[in-house]
């Protein structure tokens, strides 16, 4: 594979911030078509954008297993046993290590490769209502330190530090922001765009979203949505009141609290999802 072909899929999966996995093989054993260096590039949808193992046997169940790193996050690493029918199906029946993989071909010989999930950048969006917001503030800064991108949404912010990207709209423009699965969504309106930027994100498959708001505000805001015909299932989901509940008072405490919640989420310990 050129590497120009190479680098021009990977750009395209990476500016569209669409989960991808790179299989490539490190070691052969026997005879294989596949030889060191060989990859291929696997979508989020299980297309091989790029590359080849040499042939399509191995990569059908390679495939398989690149989506389930992608859903795990985590790397692996493969052995593709290419053997005949009967050595295949007794290998599948007797094998306890899903890192072994038994495929019918009659090439004979054993690939070893690396799977490796590539992630986009989990971002952080805040939503403000414009002007001075020491929660606002707080959640910049720490955002980053967790190594989150952070993205402030605000017609008119005053931070203290500069968040990576500022979008200067009273608007949350879903299709401009590209928001998706890697995106936790803190809504810090305080009342008056509530309910427009909450239907807008409703829309939208997202990691997480939040609200700061009072019970009363929150209970009004709920009512105000049922009555525009957003799915409860998103109100359900909504993380709102927003926050663990550790006890919170400063600024800084409450944007502890909500990272708090929205890393828990993350990682499968808190709501589920939005939308899903």
């Amino acid at each position: 594979m050129q590497a120009s072909h190479y680098a021009r899929h990977l750009s395209e999966l990476v500016a569209r911030r669409e989960p991808f996995a790179v299989a490539t093989v490190t070691r052969t054993e026997g005879s294989t078509l596949a030889k060191p260096g060989f990859k291929i590039l696997i979508t989020s949808r299980g297309e091989i954008a790029a590359g080849t193992l040499g042939g399509g046997c191995p990569e059908g169940p390679v495939v398989e297993a690149a989506l389930e790193a992608l859903r795990l996050g985590e790397p692996r690493v493969l052995r593709v046993h290419l053997v005949d029918t009967e050595t295949s199906v007794a290998g599948t029946v007797r094998e306890t290590n899903p890192n072994e993989i038994w495929v019918q071909t009659n090439c004979g010989g054993t690939l070893e490769l690396y799977l490796e999930p590539m992630l986009p950048t989990h971002r952080l969006i805040l939503v403000g209502q414009g002007g001075r917001d020491d929660v606002e503030g707080a959640l910049v800064h720490l955002g980053m330190r967790l190594g989150y991108e952070v993205i402030v949404v605000d017609p008119n912010p005053v931070l203290p530090e500069a968040a990576h990207e500022v979008v200067r709209s009273a608007q949350v423009d879903a299709k401009a922001l590209g928001l998706g699965r890697h995106d936790s969504v803190v809504v810090l309106t305080k009342g008056e765009r509530d309910a427009d930027v909450l239907q807008a994100l409703s829309k939208e498959p997202l990691q997480y979203v939040g609200i700061l708001a009072s019970r009363h505000r929150i209970a009004e805001d709920f009512a105000e949505l049922a009555r525009r015909g957003v799915p409860e299932e998103f109100t359900k989901a909504l993380h709102a009141p927003i926050g663990l509940d550790i006890g919170a008072k400063t600024p800084e405490e409450l944007a502890v609290a909500i990272l708090a919640d929205v890393i828990s989420t993350r990682y499968g310990k808190g709501k589920s999802p939005a939308a899903s």
